[in-house]
C-alpha cells in the first residue's frame, strides 16, 4: 500500500510522503507499538519531537520494523527550551541518539517564540546541519508570514516546509498562499480538528462520506491531500490507523471540496505562535 502515496518534492531536491503518522501526546510506553503499528499499516514518514518525550520508542520502533532506514522519512523537531537555552547543537545530537540513527530526513523548529528573538540563528544553525547532512531536509513549524519573511530576509536556506495547525475550520489560506509563493510547503498538525470541533458531524462532511462510502475523518484527510497538504494524522487505534490510510480510491469532486473549503471560520485549536514563547 506504501507505494499509493504520493510523494512531494521539497526544495532540499528530497521527497516527503504526503501522508504520514504523528505521535503528539502518544505515551511513550505505547509509542514502541503504536509505531510498529503504523509502519505495519503502511506509513513510511514519521513525525515526532523531542517535546512529545518519545523519540527513544520512535527509534526503537524504526529498529523493531525491520524497515530499511532509507525507507522511512523522519522527522522531529527542536524542543522550545533548547531553543531558548542556545542549546540547539546539543539537542539535536540528543535527538539523533534518543532515535539512533545518523542522520534525519526534517528537522524542525518546533515554535519560533518570537519574544526571545532567537530563531533566526538557530535557523543558522540548522543551516549547518543540512550543509553536513545529518538533516537531510530542514524547516520550521508553527511559522506566521512574519516570522517567515524575517528568515527569507536574513539567511541563506529556504525552510521545506513549515507544519502548522492547519483543518476545515482553520484553513490558514494568506499564509498557504505566501508559502506557495516561496516553496515552502505546508504540513497540517491537528488535521482532523483534534477533536476540539464535531467536524464529523458537519452536512458537507456527512454527505461527501455517504457518496463515498467512507469515513467523516477519510473525507477530511483526502481534502489536506487534494489541496496539496502533507498531513500527519495520529492514533492509537490500528483499526483507525488503516482507515486513515485507506485515501486513494475515492476523489472528492469539485463541489464536495468547494463544501468543505466554505467551512473555514479561521478558529484555532492550539496557542496562537506570536504569542508562544
Amino acid at each position: 500500500m506504501t507505494s499509493s502515496v504520493p510523494r512531494i518534492a521539497l526544495n532540499s531536491t528530497q521527497t516527503i510522503p504526503q501522508l504520514g503518522f504523528g505521535v503528539f501526546l502518544v505515551d511513550p510506553a505505547d509509542t514502541q507499538r503504536v509505531v510498529e503499528d503504523a509502519l505495519e499499516v503502511g506509513y513510511r514518514h514519521i513525525d515526532t519531537a523531542t517535546g512529545y518525550n518519545n523519540e527513544t520508542e520512535v527509534g526503537a520502533a524504526l529498529k523493531a520494523s525491520g524497515i530499511p532506514r532509507e525507507e522511512i522519512f523522519l522527522t522531529t523537531k527542536l524542543r522550545n527550551d533548547h531553543q531558548k537555552a542556545r542549546d540547539v547543537e546539543g539537542a539535536f545530537a540528543r535527538s539523533l541518539q534518543m532515535l539512533d540513527v545518523d542522520y534525519l530526513d526534517l528537522y524542525l523548529i518546533h515554535w519560533p517564540m518570537p519574544a526571545n528573538g532567537f530563531f533566526v540563528d538557530t535557523w543558522r544553525t540548522f543551516e549547518t546541519f543540512f550543509a553536513d547532512g545529518r538533516a537531510k531536509s530542514i524547516g520550521v513549524s508553527n511559522f506566521l508570514v512574519p516570522h517567515l519573511e524575517k528568515l527569507l530576509a536574513e539567511t541563506d536556506v529556504v525552510p521545506a516546509v513549515n507544519q502548522v495547525e492547519l483543518h476545515p475550520i482553520f484553513q490558514q489560506r494568506e499564509l498557504r498562499e505566501f508559502q506557495s509563493r516561496h516553496g515552502i510547503h505546508v504540513e497540517a498538525w491537528g488535521p482532523l480538528g483534534q477533536g476540539k470541533y464535531d467536524l464529523f458531524g458537519l452536512p458537507s462532511i456527512q454527505d461527501a462520506a455517504r457518496a463515498h462510502h467512507v469515513q467523516p475523518a477519510q473525507v477530511v484527510l483526502r481534502w489536506h491531500l487534494q489541496i496539496g497538504n502533507i498531513v500527519i494524522p495520529k492514533s492509537n487505534s490500528r483499526e483507525r490507523m488503516a482507515q486513515n490510510f485507506d485515501l486513494f480510491e475515492f476523489e472528492l469532486s469539485a463541489d464536495e471540496m468547494s463544501a468543505i473549503d466554505a467551512l473555514d471560520e479561521n478558529r484555532r485549536v492550539g496557542g496562537d505562535p506570536a504569542e508562544v514563547n
